[in-house]
């Protein structure tokens, strides 16, 4: 089994629409509105915002997670929690060997949290 969508809650497509395709850089790949779903492709799993989703965490990988919580903060997206380091691979069990695995937390246009994961060689 692997994952194939993930649902997020989106009460206006639009604006949803805007902050995702900067946030992720990529346009929706499909809306459908009524009934109101947006989607967008994050390398074969969807993502849809969904008006009547509920709320839920979502966590995305991004490259250069404080840069890009920077540039956020920078647009006036609402960063919940700054940069900090969760842990660190030693064994490759959880991510890769020899890597430090950093969080952050922003919320998005619609009032949802959204983690972004950043991974950097260790000590750095």
């Amino acid at each position: 089994m692997r994952l194939i969508q993930v649902a997020q809650r989106a009460s206006d497509l639009d604006r949803a629409s805007a902050f995702y395709s900067r946030l992720l850089g990529s346009e929706p790949s499909a809306r459908f509105d009524p009934p109101g779903l947006l989607f967008f492709d994050l390398d074969g799993v969807r993502l849809l915002l969904d008006r009547g989703a509920p709320s839920s965490l979502i966590y995305l990988d991004v490259p250069n997670l404080r840069p890009i919580v920077e540039e956020l903060r920078a647009s006036g997206t609402r960063i919940v929690q700054e940069p900090q380091l969760i842990y660190s691979h030693v064994d490759g069990s959880l991510g890769p060997a020899g890597t430090d695995e950093w969080m952050a937390f922003i919320e998005d246009s619609e009032g949802n949290s959204v983690g972004l994961v950043g991974r950097e060689a260790s000590g750095n």
